[in-house]
């Protein structure tokens, strides 16, 4: 500008930073950024040799579940796709009446025999269980009847209660008759019923979501 408000010399303000001050910034924000760069590289080299991804690794292997089961899962399978029910004319069957009709231990056992089954003991149930069976009745036997004779007497009266107790023979069972007892299970319902429980139980596939 002129006349008077011309600036003259060199005392006129500085319109810029010093240099030394920008170099200066520059040179923490580097070292920080530097820093944080190697503490972050050692904090990996640390993980890598301490076992740091343990974690990570053991949930990628639950995720990733193995295509084969282990011998003892197919031991256990094995031996429950193999285990053999027993036929009718192996299980001895106790009809005993908990109800206050006469007659019916006598005719389920004649339609028992007929269906294959043996009979042993007919007559009344003891005072433990008289009176007191609600429903088509009670199918009881030694614990090891649970998965084999008692499921197979089951066929022959739907809806009855399974209970085990303390006998050792295994194909011997009682069928206790219950208060809510009409009659056994049609006889071709019970045949159908008895050879899908004889099918061979198919092995579980093992799949990812089983782990």
């Amino acid at each position: 500008m002129g006349g008077q408000y011309r600036i003259t010399g060199d005392k006129y303000p500085r319109m810029r930073r010093p240099k030394g001050r920008r170099r200066l910034v520059f040179l923490v924000v580097a070292s920080v950024t530097a820093l944080g760069l190697i503490g972050w590289g050692t904090l990996q080299l640390i993980d890598v040799f301490t076992g740091g991804g343990d974690k990570a690794t053991a949930a990628g292997s639950k995720g990733n579940c193995p295509s084969k089961a282990g011998p003892s899962a197919e031991a256990s399978t094995a031996s429950t796709a193999t285990t053999a029910l027993p036929e009718p004319g192996q299980i001895t069957v106790n009809v005993l009446n908990a109800t206050p009709r006469s007659g019916l231990a006598k005719a389920t056992a004649d339609e028992l025999k007929k269906r294959g089954f043996k009979i042993g003991d007919v007559g009344n149930a003891t005072a433990a269980y008289d009176k007191k069976v609600d429903g088509a009745g009670m199918l009881l036997g030694a614990k090891a009847a649970y998965a084999a004779a008692l499921p197979v007497l089951n066929t022959q009266l739907a809806g009855a209660e399974l209970k085990t107790d303390g006998r050792e023979k295994a194909d011997e069972v009682d069928l206790i008759i219950g208060t809510g007892f009409k009659s056994l299970t049609k006889k071709e319902d019970a045949d159908r019923a008895l050879a899908v429980l004889a099918k061979p139980r198919s092995t579980p596939s093992t799949s990812q979501k089983s782990c």
